[in-house]
């Protein structure tokens, strides 16, 4: 109420005082500037289309390579407008020095990754991926994301709870004037706590002075069903074979897959052509339409689209629908009003995995009948999932508000910034999938950010050659997130599908499911709320064109903190110098040389308000296997969090250190620019769960202390090869990013820490896999070192050979190293345009490399014997199981039936080489608009651009399986994610 009252005083103040001014008609309201941004805001009155050309920054927010034309981290927007990407992360990948991207599911619509310079913290789970996220800002307004505190409720985190949207599907590249990433400490440190892990800056297109523009982009085409070789059961068996005859004894052939023994059974050994039914090629289309109109006292813009992403899997899309409108009023000659909303929604068609369905029904029937490789069979089964109902929604508003009034020297802004999205899925499951039980669930959850911000400055200017600019401001936040999740199990019929009923429902009464006596409901409903709190004050000195600093003090406080540490001091400096100016005056050769250094710090906000209470009680009744259903006679209630791990105090806020130097500069009369970064980061204070014996009862106890560095190397490098007018013209631009990480400190001063099947060491990388290192198999008995055992358990021949690393003639966990990497350690993107007159040819490559994949899909395939008996949704066979690939290894043939499971996930005879280089896209395009006919006609038209583009075009692979970009964030391949589909369009883009 207090910031509510601050921000409606300011407003007032604007208006009052500026009575005293009269409005200069006959000079223009919205001028661009090429000052530095002042706030977190974007004051969308500024017209920035003469800086278009030489930088996509809003606010020249990077100072150190404003100057440099294209030599910047930021998008070709006019060539990646006719790339047909759905989300920012599609848009980004490969374009930006340090930021990688990580696409696991080519299914439209699904979450993906942005990690820059590196992961701040542990990579263990899909869980951890939220806290390792960028902010996004989209015209000044920090997007709130999904909540990870859903996964509390979940038995399997394959996809959070809900529809699972990737909420930046909401970016459409037509209306995006500039997107940048930001890395510079000083002006992270400035964004707060919400840029701690960088940032990327989108700023859509601004409604314009004086300026008519109408523009439209559409495209259609198909998504290309890939190229497999389908198997049946026949290659099955002589998989299997060998296995049996060296080691299988007569009980063990009795015990023989039953779908495998009868070769004549034309469901497995017949025809295998299920991909028919399940691989398609999908037509894929968008449209959209733009207009920008108005005068210097008033002006808007407008923008609509509609699109239809399309999967080449299973049936899987994604419709998008897009508003944004824009408006900018300038009722005083000191006062202007900017305000602009954007609404979007997602409506996704979701796979019909049976993995997925098994983790949302947390049912596992028997697993030892898989689907049936032939289409006659397969589409049996499909006909049957059609009675699934699988409805998944989000709808996103955002937008802000800014009023801002220059007075001389003196600058007021007050802003208010919002953002709410909401998701709702509602599935249901017939009987006849379910052994005779049918399911149901429902889910409704939002996510709501608003934001008061006020900020002052003021310009001082001594003389020609000294200025100092001086700013203040205060910001508050407030972050909400909720969800109702319900799900029930052996409803009265199948008539009744939650959200419709089907006609012909037998009897009375079908419509009153909860009378039923055996309708067992779940009811899961979470709320938290998170308030942030800063003020700030900022400075910047410049002298002439040579030297310039800037400096920042802010003081954070997080709702999410313990009492004694809610409150954190945050200081940032840089410092640009201009090399050329100094030392180069008269040198031909370069035309820019600056030399930038800066330091900032950033506050980490925990994601999870419980952290904020200490020690305290929930409602934690379940047990391992089901953790939030009670067991037999269980009665439901309030206990300490034994299973979720103890809170105590003492838990500080974490923040980030970062430093940054980078020299860049342009050359050769302006046609090269380059520009090159070293970057140190520091996390400290990171919370992490610690062992605990097993007499507390608590699974862990989260302590902070755990520090991560992060430090590397980026280079970008922008070049005119050719420019001849006339001629053939080529441009070329090259990023690359290097980056090493590893734990520098954990809590309480230990040196290593294990976290369930993972292990933390000073010293190591984060990102890294523990495991056994696998030395091949023991032969014969003899060969096995006289009592030595695996984990107690003796071991025989047929066993793998792992390496005893202590010599303990036992092999346990003292034993398995830190090997690999689940993160890139060098990436980059490489872009082309070849123009000949009015045609031009683009292409996109990106690479990663230096990181590895556990391959649990062949662990899986190699231990059948386990996995079939088991019972475990890690054994899941879908129907793309059914395919083979020349690309596949052959591994050791060891006992599958010993009990120290030879071909378990953790050893490094599953880990592989996850390197990979793209050709991402390939655009051909031709420019009508000097066409005689077009001349000719009526209308202006400043742009008719044909063009035809293929994406996902070729990859190049050690890797064994599908696409190395296919594995889960937590480096694990399971081969259950779609293929990331190749596409091919054609479109027009229209400027008038």
């Amino acid at each position: 109420m207090v910031k509510t009252s601050i921000s409606l005083s300011i407003a007032l103040f604007l208006t009052v005082g500026g009575l005293s001014h009269t409005h200069a008609a006959d000079k223009p309201i919205f001028r661009s500037s090429n000052s530095s941004y002042r706030s977190t805001s974007v004051n969308s009155a500024i017209d920035t289309s003469k800086y278009n050309a030489k930088t996509d920054t809003i606010g020249q927010m990077m100072k150190a390579l404003q100057k440099f034309k294209t030599a910047k981290d930021s998008i070709n927007i006019r060539e990646a407008i006719a790339v047909p990407n759905l989300s920012l992360q599609q848009i980004v990948k490969g374009h930006l020095a340090g930021l990688y991207v990580q696409e696991p599911n080519g299914e439209p619509g699904t979450e993906q990754s942005m990690i820059i310079q590196g992961p701040s913290g542990i990579l263990f789970s899909k869980k951890d991926i939220y806290a390792l996220q960028p902010a996004v800002y989209l015209n000044g307004v920090p997007l709130v994301q999904d909540n990870p505190f859903a996964f509390d409720v979940q038995k399997y985190d394959y996809n959070r709870v809900g529809p699972a949207n990737n909420l930046l599907a909401q970016v459409n590249i037509s209306n995006i004037q500039s997107i940048v990433v930001v890395k510079d400490p000083f002006e992270l440190a400035k964004l707060g706590p919400n840029a701690a892990n960088g940032a990327v800056y989108i700023t859509t297109k601004n409604a314009k002075a004086g300026v008519r523009d109408i523009s439209l982009n559409s495209y259609f085409g198909y998504v290309t069903a890939p190229k497999v070789y389908t198997v049946n059961g026949e290659h099955e068996n002589n998989f299997r074979r060998p296995f049996y005859q060296q080691y299988a004894s007569k009980e063990q052939y009795d015990d023989y897959s039953l779908y495998l023994r009868d070769s004549t059974n034309l469901a497995y050994f017949g025809p295998s052509n299920w991909n028919d039914l399940y691989y398609k090629n999908t037509p894929t289309f968008s449209a959209d339409l733009g207009i920008t109109g108005g005068n210097d006292r008033a002006n808007f813009r407008f923008f609509g689209s509609g699109t239809k992403n399309a999967g080449n899997a299973d049936d899987t899309n994604i419709d998008r629908y897009n508003v944004f409108f824009g408006i900018n009023m300038a009722p005083f000659s000191w006062l202007t009003v900017s305000s602009n909303v954007n609404a979007v929604r997602l409506d996704r068609t979701r796979n019909k995995s049976l993995r997925d369905r098994f983790a949302e029904t947390r049912y596992i029937p028997d697993l030892s009948t898989p689907l049936s490789p032939n289409k006659d069979n397969f589409g049996v089964y499909l006909d049957e999932s059609k009675k699934n109902v699988d409805n998944n929604r989000t709808t996103t508003l955002n937008g802000n508000v800014t009023l801002r009034s220059k007075l001389d020297k003196l600058t007021l802004a007050t802003s208010l910034i919002f953002d709410y999205n909401e998701g709702v899925r509602d599935y249901f499951t017939p009987s006849t999938l379910m052994d005779g039980v049918s399911y149901i669930s429902t889910y409704f959850g939002y996510n709501q950010r608003l934001i008061f911000q006020n900020t002052i400055g003021y310009d001082f200017e001594f003389n020609e050659d000294h200025s100092l600019d001086l700013e203040a401001g205060h910001v508050y936040q407030g972050d909400t997130y909720k969800y109702n999740y319900a799900r029930a199990y052996n409803g009265p019929n199948d008539y009744v599908k939650l959200v419709f009923v089907n006609p012909g429902a037998p009897g009375d009464g079908y419509l009153n499911a909860l009378n039923a006596g055996n309708f067992y409901v779940f009811r899961y409903i979470d709320k938290e709320v998170n308030n942030l709190l800063s003020f700030y004050g900022s400075a910047r000195y410049k002298y002439k064109d040579l030297f310039s600093i800037n400096a920042l003090i802010r003081r954070d406080g997080s709702s999410n903190g313990q009492p004694d540490s809610r409150w954190l001091t945050t200081p940032a400096v840089s410092a640009t110098y201009n090399l050329k100016e100094q030392f180069l005056k008269d040198n031909n050769f370069f035309n820019q040389l600056s030399l930038n250094a800066g330091w900032g710090r950033n506050i980490r906000i925990f994601l999870d308000d419980r952290f904020a209470a200490g020690p305290q009680y929930r409602t934690e009744s379940g047990w391992y296997e089901e953790p939030t259903i009670p067991g037999y006679g269980g009665l439901v209630g309030i206990n300490r969090p034994y299973n979720s791990g103890f809170i105590g105090y003492g838990i500080k806020l974490p923040y980030a250190d970062r430093t940054n130097i980078s020299l860049d500069g342009t050359f050769f009369n302006n046609r090269m620019n380059a520009a090159i970064s070293v970057y140190n980061r520091n996390d400290k204070n990171q919370l992490v769960g610690v062992p605990v014996p097993l007499e507390s009862g608590y699974s862990l106890n989260y302590k902070t202390g755990m520090e991560v560095n992060n430090k590397g190397l980026e280079f970008l490098l922008n070049g005119q090869i050719l420019q001849n007018q006339d001629k053939l013209r080529w441009n070329s631009s090259i990023n690359l990013n290097y980056n090493k990480n590893e734990v520098t400190a954990l809590p309480d001063g230990l040196t290593e820490l294990i976290n369930g099947d993972n292990k933390l060491e000073v010293g190591k990388p984060i990102t890294s896999y523990w495991i056994y290192k696998n030395q091949g198999i023991y032969n014969s008995d003899s060969e096995v070192p006289n009592g030595h055992t695996f984990n107690g358990i003796p071991m025989f021949a047929g066993d793998p050979r792992w390496q005893d690393l202590n010599s303990d003639n036992r092999v346990d966990n003292n034993d398995k190293v830190l090997e690999g990497n689940r993160i890139p350690t060098l990436i980059g993107g490489w872009s082309n345009t070849f123009s000949y007159k009015n045609f031009d040819l683009n292409f996109h490559f990106f690479f990663a490399t230096g990181h590895k994949i556990l391959n649990q899909y062949q662990s899986t395939k190699y231990d059948f014997i386990n996995r079939e008996s088991g019972n475990d949704i890690t054994a899941v066979k879908e129907v793309s199981s059914w395919q083979t690939s020349d690309k596949e290894l052959s591994y050791p043939i060891y006992n599958p039936w010993s009990d120290v499971s030879p071909y378990r996930l953790d050893q490094d005879l599953f880990l592989e080489d996850a390197s990979y280089l793209k050709l991402r896209s390939i655009t051909l395009g031709y420019d009508f608009k000097n066409m005689p006919f077009l001349k000719n006609s009526a209308g202006n038209f400043r742009r008719v651009y044909l063009y035809a583009t293929a994406q996902n075009v070729w990859t190049l692979s050690k890797f064994s399986g599908v696409d190395p970009e296919l594995s889960n964030f937590n480096g694990v391949y399971d081969g259950a994610n779609l293929t990331i589909p190749r596409t091919f369009v054609l479109g027009l883009k229209l400027d008038l």
